[in-house]
């Protein structure tokens, strides 16, 4: 059985024992997240939502909070005697799905 769950901003499909990886959520490591904008739940028999299966629900727990690899921005302008440089890091959430309720 998998899900296609909507969390920021973003589609993401899943599966029961997945661990994936979430923009920043504002909770506890080890705390239990429910994320009820299911949009399909596939399986033996599809539910299709317009736009969120009604009742359907993803229950994750929530292994660590942190920041990815650094990204550069170099913008350059030639000619110019002009250049910026800009770093930046993404927060996430890592996240395992417990359970799947349809």
């Amino acid at each position: 059985m998998y899900a296609i769950i909507k969390t920021g901003g973003k589609q993401v499909k899943v599966e029961e024992g997945q661990t994936i990886f979430i923009e920043k959520l504002d909770v506890n490591e080890g705390d239990t997240v429910t994320f009820d904008e299911v949009v399909l739940v596939g399986g033996e028999d599809t539910k299709i939502g317009a736009p969120f299966v009604e009742g359907a629900t993803v229950e994750a727990t929530v292994e660590k909070q942190g920041r990815g690899k650094k990204v550069t921005i170099f913008k350059y302008r030639r000619r110019k005697d002009s250049h910026t440089k800009q770093g930046h890091r993404q927060p996430y959430t890592k996240v395992t799905i417990n359970s799947i309720n349809a």
